[in-house]
Parts: C-alpha cells; structure tokens; sequence
C-alpha cells in the first residue's frame, strides 16, 4: 500500500516537473516572439561639425536597409563627402567619387565580389511597393537614384531601381517627393549638425550652370561611419544589374537617326 501511495507521489512530482518546464520554454518562446526587436542605430562622424545618429526602418525597407548597413559594416562611407547641399531641401553623400557620378561595386558588399557595379531595387510606393509608408520629412534619410524619364518616361522602372550607395538627409518636408524614393530612416540626434551643412558656401547656385551647381566650396567629410544592430544579421542584400545608360542612349540616337 505504501509502495504504490510513493508511486503515485512520485508520478505527480515528476507530472508537476514537466509542467513546470513546458512552461518554461513556452514563456521563454512566447517572450523571444513578442520581445521588441530593437531598429538599427547608425552613428555617422562629420569632420569639423558632430555627429549624427539616425534610426533605420527595416520593417519599412528591408533590403534598402540591408544595403546600408553591409556598406557601413565594411567601411565604405568612411572619408567619403556630402557633395550635394541644398537649404531647405537636403544634403546629399556617399559617392565614392565626390561629384555624384560613383556607384558601388560588388566588391564593396561581399568578400571577392570584383569591380562589378550593382543598383538595388527602388522600395517605395511608385515602384509597387506599399509597406513603405515614410513621407519626405525633416530628417528623413533616403536613397538618391536616377532619373531616366527625362529622356524616355518608359524609363520609369530603371529609374526606381537606380539607387546604389548614395543618400539623402531631408533638411526640410517636402512632400512632392513622397513615395518617389526609397525613404528608410530618420535623424533622431544633431538635426542641428544637417542644419549646418544644409547651410555650407557652396560653388554656385546657378541652375544654368554646368558645373559646381550645389557644390560645397569645402565638402563635409564623413569621417566615419559605424551602426548598431542589436545582434541582427541583415545579410547581404539583393542586388540588380544597373542600367546601362549610355548603351541606351546611343541605341536610341541610333536608331533615331536611322528613321
């Protein structure tokens, strides 16, 4: 009779022990699903003027935010310039060249990726996708991509997908330019740093002329650039081959001609 009352006794402790681990990892599992996972945090050092820390959005723009990240991660935006600065509209960088005219190579994203250059797809509304919902506002960081149309407006789709490595902070709302670029994060400390540059002496304001327009006398250098990601992997990010401009442009002379 005593044996089978310690039987029972010990089939209820080991039942409770169960329990009582079940409950365990279904708490630790109900915690890492609903645990807010922390927005990356970007801290970007400007020779001679402070530092700006911007928040990026990756629910908004997962792989425009892949990209931006790998190229900090490697060190691509350290020493480079903000070539492009507009009051009341924005700062433009990250131009490997300084004037605009640079894209990245899949040598600057992946180990052994060569001198080939790659553009990413356009995330934001115009472009056919809708998760991105951020608008152009003060402080808001978002890529700079070409734009083709001018010449063709079929050319619409290579435009969106145009953006490689170079940015834009907002120095002001400007909300004719909403869902026409990748927005995909903001400035949440030293607006006052993007005030300051938005403000530099630049060459000329001249739309009329055919060089230096907008360009600082002295360029801010990006001293360095480094980003927090609270333990995520945001892996590399998809790319897709630029379009050829000038092949374009000389088919379509050509064939114009030939009419």
């Amino acid at each position: 009779m005593k044996k089978d009352l310690t039987t029972k006794i010990i089939m209820i402790i080991a039942i409770i022990l169960v329990l009582i681990a079940i409950a365990y990892v279904s708490f630790g599992m109900y915690r890492k699903v609903t645990e807010e996972v922390k927005n990356p945090i970007v801290t970007m050092e400007i020779e001679d003027y402070g530092t700006i820390k911007i928040e990026l959005y990756p629910d908004m723009a997962p792989n425009t935010v892949a990209n931006f990240v790998r190229l900090i991660q490697r060190g691509f935006y350290n020493g480079l310039t903000f070539h492009r600065t507009i009051p009341e509209f924005m700062i433009q960088g990250g131009d490997k060249n300084g004037d605009g005219t640079g894209t990245p190579t899949l040598g600057d994203i992946i180990d052994n990726g060569g001198t080939k250059t790659y553009s990413i797809e356009g995330e934001m509304i115009k472009n056919g996708y809708t998760n991105n919902t951020l608008k152009m506002e003060r402080g808001v960081i978002a890529m700079a991509r070409s734009d083709y149309t001018s010449i063709s407006s079929s050319l619409a789709s290579e435009s969106y997908n145009s953006a490689g490595s170079q940015f834009f902070i907002m120095h002001a709302d400007y909300p004719n330019l909403n869902a026409l670029y990748t927005c995909f994060g903001k400035v949440i400390e030293g607006i006052d740093i993007v005030d300051a540059i938005a403000n530099v002496e630049v060459v000329t304001r001249d739309s009329d002329a055919e060089e230096g327009v907008d360009k600082p006398v002295n360029p801010p250098v990006i001293k360095s650039v480094t980003v927090e990601t609270f333990g995520v992997d945001y892996e590399t990010p998809k790319t897709v081959e630029p379009f050829n401009y000038y092949n374009y442009l000389m088919q379509y002379y050509g064939s114009s001609l030939a009419e």
